[in-house]
């Protein structure tokens, strides 16, 4: 399996994930409103790449350095290395551990797939 294959597997399993999460143990309307709405939108980035590829990439790639930059937010909120005031946002089910692994994980699988989806340079050897 190539890179860009993997980083798009990552993707979907990080939409699937967060808005079952969303659905199941959304803190606030609203917040579930905007966390849908932010999967919707990279849901249908990611299509539009596997579909016509090219420049696409880096929108994902970018919704993607999102997704990673929301969890690590989460991850440092739970922990307790400063406070945003969105730990309800974060909690899920009300279970801090369980919270915990989740921001981790999902904060590991958007940084993996931002690193395998961005495009990058060939290198040229001097001859």
């Amino acid at each position: 399996m190539d890179k860009t294959r993997l980083g798009i597997w990552l993707v979907v399993g990080v939409l699937v994930v967060q808005t079952a999460a969303s659905l199941l143990w959304g803190a606030d309307s609203t917040l579930t409103g905007i966390a849908l709405a932010f999967n919707a939108v990279a849901a249908v980035s990611t299509f539009l790449f596997v579909k016509r590829g090219g420049q696409a990439a880096w929108v994902v790639a970018g919704w993607c350095a999102g997704f990673f930059g929301w969890h690590v937010l989460g991850l440092g909120e739970l922990a307790g290395w400063w406070t945003t005031g969105l730990e309800a946002a974060y909690l899920i089910g009300g279970q801090y551990q369980l919270s915990v692994v989740y921001q981790a994980v999902l904060a590991t699988a958007s940084g993996f797939a931002v690193h395998l989806l961005l495009p990058r340079q060939r290198q040229v050897s001097e001859t």
